[in-house]
């Protein structure tokens, strides 16, 4: 991947093979998307990701609510308050990706 210095998950590489070209990966009307290969940097820079959760790299947004996987780290997908960054521990969310699109799916209202 262009512009990370670090290893992506396997799982999560292979999402981002499937939505490759697209505009991102919205999941269904929970109003959560995620990211597609070529935005993940600037979204991670606009954010500031880099400088308050060094660790982590941001892989998708809900309004104020970020998604993120952990550098050179297994599949488990994280969120956290964009404006918590920093000062509030990441939540574990899922094991996967695809567990993550399940879990929003099951338990985010549907807009």
């Amino acid at each position: 991947m262009n512009n990370i210095n670090f290893n992506l998950p396997q799982m999560y590489e292979k999402f981002l093979m499937e939505i490759k070209g697209s505009d991102g990966f919205s999941i269904e009307n929970t109003g959560v998307i995620l990211y597609e290969e070529e935005d993940l940097p600037e979204r991670n820079l606009t954010y500031e990701v880099f400088e308050y959760e060094p660790e982590f790299f941001m892989v998708g947004q809900d309004g104020d609510l970020a998604f993120f996987i952990k550098k050179d780290s297994d599949d488990t997908i994280y969120k956290n308050d964009l404006g918590a960054l920093g000062s509030s521990e990441m939540e574990e969310v899922s094991k996967d990706i695809y567990e993550f699109i399940e879990y929003v799916k099951r338990h985010y209202n549907m807009l």
